[in-house]
């Protein structure tokens, strides 16, 4: 089976690193970082992720930039995306669903809860 490619958008390097390494433990994803957001659609065409995790708090450009610059973009617009923010507020969680993302975890997140709803947004992409 191929591994499904994941995007994981965050400065926090301690967590980044754990997750990374916990994800592809799993053995069904290969995850490449983004620690800043600077030339995040360069990134993305180049990668080609099957999903975004993304931060909402990033430099220098933040979360809900990155997610109208994806809804810009044709073929990244279908990109699954998944909030893992520190931002626990439901102001912050409306205006990322309002730019389509598919679900939101604030931090600190349970690694099972993640991958299953990793799962169910790549099942989501192949439906649409």
């Amino acid at each position: 089976m191929k591994k499904k490619r994941i995007m994981l958008v965050d400065d926090e390097k301690d967590f980044v690193d754990m997750l990374k390494k916990n994800l592809e433990r799993k053995n069904e994803f290969e995850v490449l970082v983004c620690s800043t957001t600077k030339g995040f659609l360069e990134q993305v065409n180049m990668y080609k992720p099957d999903l975004i995790l993304l931060d909402l708090l990033m430099s220098p450009i933040g979360g809900l930039e990155i997610c109208e610059m994806l809804n810009e973009n044709p073929e990244a617009r279908k990109i699954p995306i998944i909030i893992v923010s520190g931002l626990e507020k439901e102001v912050d969680k409306l205006k990322a669903y309002k730019l389509g993302v598919l679900d939101y975890l604030v931090k600190p997140i349970e690694l099972d809860n993640l991958v299953f709803k990793i799962k169910k947004a790549l099942e989501y992409k192949n439906i649409f």
